[in-house]
């Protein structure tokens, strides 16, 4: 079984599907350990809730697993934040994978909270899964909280703060944007993580 899209407290698995299914990618929603050790690719997607989902994870001991992994695993939304040392929401420990904290967007007059709809992204180094050629390309966000500029940091976008809207460490590659939902750029970093 080439790709496991982790099932855990936190929605959104079917676009996910969905957007693999365009690429001819048939997927499988799992919480099975040895489906998800085994799998080719490992894609963990969610919108949802930090505490919630980290509950979730930690009763299933998916938390042990995810870190474990050692095939290409994409986190996307809240997988990217729950793949951080903590977050603000629900003041919450998460996985530790990157070494950065998720933090809440600060109220700023005029500016919206949640962060919603399309916005540019900055490729600041091409170890992630999105290309030079995607600089300056429009992507979907729904987030309330970011992750701030760090190491892991391979691509950002601007909105109050500047944050990261990429990352990548080792094996773990993450997006704070829905690539599911992004037309042919979003399409375009899919393909490049199930190509890796």
């Amino acid at each position: 079984m080439e790709v496991a899209v982790i099932k855990y407290n936190a929605g959104n698995n079917f676009s996910v599907l969905c957007a693999l299914r365009r690429l001819g990618v048939e997927a499988v929603v799992t919480d099975d350990f040895d489906l998800i050790r085994n799998a080719g690719k490992v894609i963990f997607p969610g919108v949802g809730e930090a505490s919630s989902a980290m509950a979730y994870l930690r009763d299933k001991g998916l938390d042990s697993l995810i870190k474990s992994l050692q095939q290409p695993v994409l986190g996307i939304c809240i997988g990217q934040q729950l793949m951080c040392r903590h977050s603000q929401e629900g003041d919450t420990d998460c996985l530790g994978i990157f070494d950065t904290d998720v933090l809440r967007f600060p109220a700023v007059d005029g500016m919206k909270i949640p962060h919603m709809g399309w916005n540019t992204i900055k490729v600041t180094s091409p170890a992630g899964v999105i290309p030079q050629s995607a600089a300056n390309a429009f992507v979907y966000y729904v987030h309330s909280y970011y992750v701030p500029v760090c190491e892991a940091t391979v691509a950002t976008t601007d909105y109050i703060v500047p944050f990261s809207a990429s990352m990548r460490k080792d094996n773990f590659f993450s997006t704070q944007f829905h690539p599911e939902k992004s037309g042919d750029v979003g399409e375009m970093i899919i393909k490049n993580f199930l190509e890796l």
